[in-house]
């Protein structure tokens, strides 16, 4: 049975979705086999994020009593499995939520991770995604209103009996207005397990429909993610071989003393 993480937040804006996307496929990229669900039905951009959008089958055809889950999980990048949710319009008037429950419990078997990437707030879909996970990672950004409105999805989910993994800051800069890491757990009497930069490569990653651990694996933004990654794992990342390293300088050392 696959270990359940529901990836919420308090508020919209904060990039938990493009969070979900990229340690999805992080953990794709450490051997893990992973499902990413994008439980956000209303305002759904999953599949954006991915360069996924046009699908045939998503969760809305599903919801709707018209597909079978199977038909709805497609490969994505670096294998990592995706249930988009679509974007049709017309689509979202004949879900029923009521049925997502089914629905996780059909795939639980399909993956070691399965990832929901929930809507934001406290909505009918966000609660039936916080109570089908055994784990919450919470998202907030450094600043007051986006922890406070963070305090009432931790509080919700603990009562549902989901447990808070850790708390992931995201879009930390360097301007000295950040609340700090010390405040944030004290306030949210969590764990603080990542720390993700503010990037100017997340959106370029997204205008370009390509994510930001593929597109840009240097960038701050995507270590740090592909470092939460190997925390939840338990995989250690891959460093340069020191006899490489050691080579290397021998190689410089010799050219330099020629």
């Amino acid at each position: 049975m696959a270990r359940t993480i529901t990836i919420a937040s308090g508020k919209g804006g904060v990039g938990k979705t493009v969070i979900a996307a990229n340690l999805g496929i992080g953990l794709s990229k450490l051997g893990k086999k992973v499902i990413i669900l994008d439980a956000d039905i209303a305002m759904a951009n999953l599949e954006l994020i991915l360069g996924m959008e046009g699908l045939p089958v998503t969760l809305q055809n599903v919801l709707a009593g018209e597909s079978e889950v199977e038909d709805a999980i497609y490969k994505g990048p670096a294998g990592v499995m995706v249930i988009p949710a679509g974007i049709s319009l017309e689509g979202l008037r004949k879900v029923n939520p009521d049925l997502l429950e089914d629905v996780l419990s059909a795939i639980l078997d399909k993956a070691e991770i399965l990832i929901l990437d929930a809507p934001a707030g406290l909505e009918k879909s966000a609660i039936i995604s916080l109570a089908a996970a055994r784990e919450l990672l919470l998202v907030v950004n450094p600043e007051i209103s986006s922890i406070t409105d963070g305090i009432k999805t931790k509080l919700v989910a603990e009562r549902l009996g989901t447990k808070l993994t850790g708390i992931i800051i995201n879009r930390v800069t360097k301007l000295g207005v950040d609340t700090t890491k010390k405040e944030i757990e004290a306030i949210l009497e969590g764990k603080v397990i990542a720390t993700i930069p503010e990037d100017p490569n997340v959106r370029k990653s997204a205008a370009m429909g390509t994510p930001l651990v593929i597109k840009y694996p240097n960038s701050p933004a995507s270590k740090a993610i592909m470092g939460l990654a190997a925390k939840i794992s338990g995989v250690k990342l891959k460093e340069k071989d020191e006899g490489e390293k050691e080579g290397a300088l021998r190689r410089f050392l010799r050219i330099f003393r020629r």
